[in-house]
């Protein structure tokens, strides 16, 4: 298996694990390039790193946001590996284990689910935000708040009503916009 095809296994993981938000391989300013990244509400984040050799996975513990994981991202963290690649006891503090087995990602050893730190929190924003732009620098001329008005210009388009298999913005399930509650 490829490292690329991990990070597809664990994308789909994500969503299954209900993250609303999902990204990959996208950088922000610490210099933490996570393989997947998903949100789920209330800002929680999930992070999972796909290592499919020992030298990467041991690699990977000497990286600065490894050595200071308060510079980290993810609310909950985890190494998504092939099997007996590593042990539990390797893992860093509070980090989980998925392990892709038989075709599915099994969780061998779920993640704390506190990790991340307010600096955790800001590198997370930049990453979203520097994907943002990404976005928006591929759509213009349009903006992207002319973009997710889209539907509103294809029901002006369709005489009032929107086209067969599409619902109205305020009638889509948004986990996002969805008041915070309280633990």
């Amino acid at each position: 298996m490829t490292h690329a095809q991990m990070v597809e296994k664990a994308v789909r993981w994500l969503r299954a694990y209900r993250c609303g938000v999902v990204l990959s391989e996208q950088a922000c300013v610490s210099g933490e390039m996570p393989d997947a990244i998903g949100w789920k509400k209330a800002c929680h984040s999930v992070l999972v790193e796909c290592k499919i050799t020992r030298a990467d996975f041991l690699a990977d513990r000497d990286k600065p946001f490894r050595q200071k994981p308060e510079k980290g991202v993810g609310s909950e963290r985890f190494y998504l590996t092939l099997p007996a690649l590593l042990t539990i006891e390797e893992l860093p503090e509070g980090w989980g284990l998925l392990e892709y087995r038989r075709g599915r990602i099994e969780m061998v050893r779920a993640s704390a689910k506190n990790l991340r730190s307010a600096a955790g929190f800001r590198y997370e924003m930049n990453l979203l935000l520097a994907s943002l732009r990404r976005v928006e620098v591929r759509i213009e001329p349009q903006s992207i708040t002319e973009f997710l008005k889209w539907k509103n210009r294809m029901a002006e388009y369709n005489r009032g009503t929107l086209p067969e298999g599409l619902m109205a913005t305020e009638e889509e399930l948004n986990t996002f916009l969805e008041p915070e509650v309280p633990c």
